[in-house]
């Protein structure tokens, strides 16, 4: 693990917790005496959730509540853990059933966001907040200043319906919801007469919708070039 230390910045006093960070439900599944890094990802989320909401409180004094909540979205979300996660080349260093390598699971935006968050919990756990506020900080970058200097962002489902809306289109959304309640997890879709144009995942329908709409959005933009 030498490497990924170097990588996080951070020398763990119980390596055995950053094992956990890295190994996911698939084994566990394999291997019922192996625990996964279900519990830390829950953690870590809110670890993340806190030190994020903290530095923008702190910050910026001038972001309104409702620009704050909307900034830590997309500073929070399952693209941008899957992005830093992939800065540290998280990745290559998660612990897979056969199966799940097999069907591409070290690329996944899901595995890779939710090991980031098992992460930032073992870190939590091992050396505090503090530590784990420095990581987040040393990750994140500068992500939080650039979203905090344009807070006025649109979210993809405003924008999505905006750019249909020129020629009289609009988007139609269709989701559903599998997994049991406690780790609930959606697919959404968004078509354009009739025409699915992008589709996506998450925890929530929210979620979900908002990557099929950039989905969408991406598609629109490449067919318009």
């Amino acid at each position: 693990m030498t490497s990924l230390d170097d990588e996080l910045g951070y020398l763990f006093a119980n390596p055995g917790l950053l094992s956990l960070s890295l190994t996911h439900r698939s084994v566990s599944a394999d291997d019922p005496n192996r625990h996964d890094n279900e519990r830390l990802e829950f953690l870590g989320d809110a670890v993340l959730q806190l030190v994020i909401t903290d530095r923008l409180y702190r910050d910026y004094p001038g972001l309104a509540e409702g620009q704050m909540a909307k900034i830590r979205a997309a500073l929070v979300s399952r693209p941008t853990l899957a992005d830093v996660a992939r800065t540290i080349d998280l990745g290559r260093h998660i612990e897979l059933a056969q199966a799940e390598e097999r069907n591409g699971g070290r690329g996944k935006d899901s595995i890779l966001a939710d090991a980031m968050e098992a992460v930032i919990g073992a870190v939590y756990l091992d050396g505090g907040i503090a530590k784990a506020g420095d990581l987040i900080e040393r990750l994140w970058g500068d992500r939080v200043g650039d979203r905090a200097k344009s807070p006025g962002v649109k979210d993809y489902k405003t924008r999505l319906q905006e750019a249909l809306a020129k020629d009289g289109r609009k988007p139609e959304y269709g989701n559903e919801g599998t997994g049991p309640d406690h780790e609930r997890m959606f697919t959404a879709w968004v078509a354009v007469t009739g025409t699915e144009v992008g589709r996506g995942t998450g925890r929530s329908k929210k979620e979900a919708e908002q990557e099929a709409a950039r989905e969408a959005l991406e598609a629109l933009s490449a067919g318009s070039r």
